[in-house]
C-alpha cells in the first residue's frame, strides 16, 4: 500500500481539491509520466498486429474470406485478457494486472513467429488470441490514468495516456519493409519481422511498469477514498439519497458502452481489410504500411485536443463528432478509387480520428459512471463488450469483402456510426 499525508480532510480523487488543485499532483504526474513511457513501447508492439497479422493469415490459409480471422483472434484475446486484467487489478492494483498482460502478449508475438517458420496454423491461432492480451492492456492503461483524476480534468488525463501510444504505434507500421529485411537477413519470413519487434517492446513495457509503476494508482485511489469517509458515506446514505444517482449513472453507463462498442466495430473491421484491399489492387507492404501508420496516428495523435474537448462541452458533443467523422470516413472509403492511396489514406486517418472522439468520451462517461469500489472489474467488463464488437467487425469485415467489396463494407461501417445520434439525442431529452 502507497505511503502517504493526506489530511484528515483532504478530498477524494472524484473531487477537485480546494482551490481546484488535484490531491496528490505529484503523484498522479509521476503515474502519467511512466504510464506514458510504457504506453510508447506497447505502441510497437501493438503494429504487427494492425499491419501484417491479416497477410499473415491469408498468406497461410490461402483464402481472403478468412483473412479477419486475424482481428478476431486478436479482439478475442483482448476480450479475455480484459477480464483478467480487471480482476488482478482489481485485487492487487493496476502495476500487477497491466505488466502480466503485457507479458502475456510478448509471449503470443514468439509464438506468431514460430508458426510462421513452422507453417502451422494452429499455433498461429493460439498465438494471435494470446497476443490479444496486449491490445487489452494497451487500452486499460488508460483507466490507470484517469484514477487519481479530478472529474474537470478526466478527460486529459485519459487523453495522456492514449497519446503516448502514437510514437510507437505511428513508427511501427512504417517499419514492415525495414523489419520484414531483417527477418528474411535472420532467416525467418518477412512478415514476422514486425512481431520480433512486439516481443521485445511488450516486454520492456511490463518491465516499465513492475518498476516504476509506484505507488499503485487505483490502490492510492482506494486508499484516499477511505480517508475521507467516501466509502461510510455512501454506505450510510438513505434511499432517497442514492436512488437519484443510480438513475443517473444507468443511462451513462449504457450510452458509454455503446459508443465505444460501436466506434469499435467500425474502426476494426474497415481497418482489418485495408491492407487486404490495397494488396489485391496492386500495392505494397510499404504502401499499405503507410496508411495503416497514418490510420493509428490518428487514433491516438488528437486525444491531448480531445480531452480538453471532452472536459470543455461535455461527452455527449463529442460522441456527435465521432458519428459524424466515422460517416464521413465510410463515405470516402466507398468511392475512393482502387489506385488512389493518398484517398484510402485520408479515409484511414478519418477512421482514426473518429474513433478516438468515441474512445475518450466514450471512456469518461464509463469512468464517470462506474463506482470506485468496482471500477477495474467493471471497466474491464467494458473492454470485454469493446474487444468482442471488434472480434465480430473483424471476422465479418471479411466475408463482406469476398462476397460483396471493400466498398460495401465501408457503407455499412457508415450506417453503424449513424446509430450514435438518434441515441445521443434520446438521452439527451431523457437527462
Amino acid at each position: 500500500m502507497a505511503h502517504h499525508t493526506t489530511a484528515p480532510n483532504t478530498p477524494s480523487p472524484q473531487l477537485t481539491a480546494p482551490g481546484g488543485g488535484l490531491p496528490h499532483a505529484r503523484t498522479q504526474q509521476r503515474i502519467l509520466t511512466v504510464l506514458f513511457a510504457s504506453q510508447v513501447l506497447s505502441g510497437l508492439g501493438l503494429a504487427a498486429g494492425t499491419t501484417v497479422a491479416v497477410l499473415l493469415v491469408q498468406d497461410m490459409l490461402h483464402s481472403t474470406a478468412l483473412a479477419g480471422l486475424s482481428s478476431g483472434l486478436l479482439t478475442a484475446g483482448s476480450a479475455l485478457a480484459a477480464i483478467a486484467v480487471s480482476h488482478l487489478s482489481q485485487a492487487r492494483g493496476r502495476r500487477p494486472g497491466l505488466a502480466a498482460g503485457y507479458l502475456v502478449g510478448a509471449l503470443g508475438a514468439v509464438g506468431v513467429i514460430v508458426a510462421a517458420v513452422i507453417n502451422s496454423p494452429a499455433l498461429l491461432f493460439v498465438a494471435l488470441f494470446l497476443y490479444g492480451a496486449g491490445t487489452a492492456v494497451n487500452l486499460q492503461a488508460r483507466y490507470a490514468g484517469a484514477d487519481l483524476a479530478a472529474p474537470a480534468h478526466r478527460a486529459r488525463a485519459i487523453s495522456t495516456v492514449l497519446v503516448a501510444t502514437t510514437v510507437g504505434g505511428v513508427a511501427g507500421p512504417a517499419l514492415a519493409g525495414p523489419t520484414g529485411n531483417l527477418a528474411e537477413v535472420l532467416g525467418l519470413p518477412s512478415l514476422t519481422g514486425l512481431f520480433v519487434i512486439a516481443a521485445a517492446a511488450f516486454t520492456l513495457a511490463a518491465v516499465v511498469l513492475l518498476i516504476w509503476l509506484r505507488p499503485d494508482p487505483l490502490l492510492i485511489a482506494r486508499t484516499l477514498h477511505t480517508d475521507t469517509g467516501m466509502g461510510a458515506a455512501q454506505r450510510t446514505s438513505v434511499p432517497e439519497a442514492s436512488a437519484p444517482r443510480t438513475v443517473r449513472r444507468g443511462p451513462s453507463l449504457r450510452l458509454g458502452v455503446l459508443v465505444l462498442v460501436l466506434t469499435q466495430i467500425v474502426m476494426v473491421a474497415v481497418m482489418t481489410m485495408t491492407p487486404v484491399h490495397m494488396h489485391a489492387h496492386g500495392h505494397g507492404a510499404g504502401a499499405s504500411g503507410l496508411v495503416i501508420a497514418l490510420h493509428v496516428g490518428a487514433m491516438y495523435l488528437p486525444s491531448p485536443l480531445t480531452g480538453r474537448l471532452v472536459d470543455r462541452f461535455g461527452s455527449a458533443s463529442i460522441v456527435v463528432w465521432a458519428a459524424l467523422t466515422l460517416l464521413a470516413s465510410g463515405i470516402l472509403a466507398a468511392t475512393a478509387p482502387d489506385d488512389s492511396v493518398a484517398l484510402l489514406a485520408l479515409a484511414l486517418i478519418l477512421l482514426g480520428l473518429g474513433w478516438n472522439f468515441g474512445l475518450v468520451s466514450g471512456t469518461a462517461i464509463v469512468t464517470d459512471a462506474a463506482p470506485l469500489a468496482t471500477r477495474a472489474k467493471t471497466q474491464g467488463l467494458v473492454d470485454v463488450a469493446v474487444a468482442m464488437a471488434g472480434a465480430a467487425g473483424g471476422m465479418i469485415s471479411g466475408l463482406v469483402v469476398a462476397t460483396t467489396s471493400y466498398s460495401a463494407l465501408a457503407v455499412t461501417g457508415a450506417v453503424i456510426a449513424l446509430v450514435l445520434l438518434p441515441v445521443i439525442i434520446a438521452t439527451a431529452r431523457k437527462r
